[in-house]
């Protein structure tokens, strides 16, 4: 069978909904006769959803007649980029306030654009459209973007090519571009697809001996450099506001020194099926997850 949307929650082929409705309604029809109470208790719940959908539809419609930047408060305070031209610019999702200050003084204003974003957004996975759109940080990322959102999405509205989520290198980090990634997945996924969607690499370490700097992007890395100097000084980034404007810019957004991963979808099944264990309601089949790979964890902020 197919599917229809991103979320697959409706069946595709015509031929089989003509079969699965006339094998359906008649049994579902003297069903409903048969059990007065619990007819009134569906169509309860049908008129509870259709109410949900006409709300969804109503806040994304609010959302979607205004422009990319039409004078909507933005609480991310947006710091746009010179270049009209989407093959050519790029917008950093930057985590906080503090890394988004350093960002916006490091960036090459002429095609880089920031966009910090305070704490963690909210979690797409289990919230309906129309309360998802009542979100400052996802209204506020819309809108940026100024491709719309779900159905109404428009990738030849995309004002940015190069979508960079930039957190830092810890647990909330890795949560905070979980949660993004979500996002991106359930409701953008043909950025993934067409490979505008990164993940910035700052360092972990910088080492230094002498006049000699280097930027260190793993604990392995950073054992064989030790061993190769005598007592050098090192610093542990714990995170984006440690580092000054200079040193981000030279580590994590210069684009001939960064390092920058892009995400794809080798697998959509398995992706969005491990989308569902980590971010779903289900709680057993997340417990099993972590407990299958947590002997593969070799570092952990606590």
């Amino acid at each position: 069978p197919q599917f229809e949307g991103q979320t697959k929650s409706k069946l595709g082929n015509p031929e089989a909904r003509t079969a699965v409705d006339d094998v359906f309604g008649k049994s579902f029809d003297a069903f409903l006769e048969e059990r007065p109470q619990d007819a009134r208790a569906i169509l309860e719940k049908v008129i509870l959803a259709l109410k949900a959908r006409k709300a969804a539809k109503a806040a994304k419609d609010t959302i979607l007649r205004k422009g990319a930047l039409d004078g909507l408060a933005l609480p991310g305070k947006l710091a746009d980029c010179q270049s009209r031209n989407p093959a050519e610019s790029e917008i950093f999702i930057v985590e906080g306030d503090s890394a988004g200050g350093s960002a916006k003084q490091a960036r090459d204003r002429r095609f880089q654009a920031i966009l910090p974003l305070r704490g963690k957004i909210l979690n797409v996975e289990k919230a309906r459209l129309d309360r998802m759109l009542t979100s400052d940080q996802i209204k506020t990322l819309v809108i940026a973007l100024g491709a719309a959102i779900a159905e109404s999405f428009d990738l030849s509205k995309l004002r940015y090519h190069r979508i960079v989520i930039m957190t830092d290198a810890d647990v909330d980090g890795a949560h905070i571009r979980t949660l993004l990634l979500t996002l991106f997945y359930r409701y953008y996924l043909p950025l993934i697809q067409k490979g505008y969607i990164y993940i910035a690499q700052p360092p972990l370490y910088k080492i230094q001996k002498g006049k000699e700097i280097m930027y260190v992007y793993s604990e392995e890395e950073k054992n064989k450099i030790v061993k190769r100097f005598d007592s050098p000084n090192i610093q542990r980034y714990k995170g984006l506001g440690e580092m000054n404007a200079e040193e981000l810019g030279d580590t994590t957004m210069d684009p001939a020194k960064r390092v920058l991963r892009r995400v794809t979808i080798d697998d959509a099944k398995g992706a969005d099926h491990i989308f569902d264990v980590l971010m779903g309601d289900e709680v057993e089949p997340r417990k099993l997850f972590i407990q299958t790979h947590a002997k593969a964890v070799k570092n952990l902020d606590i």
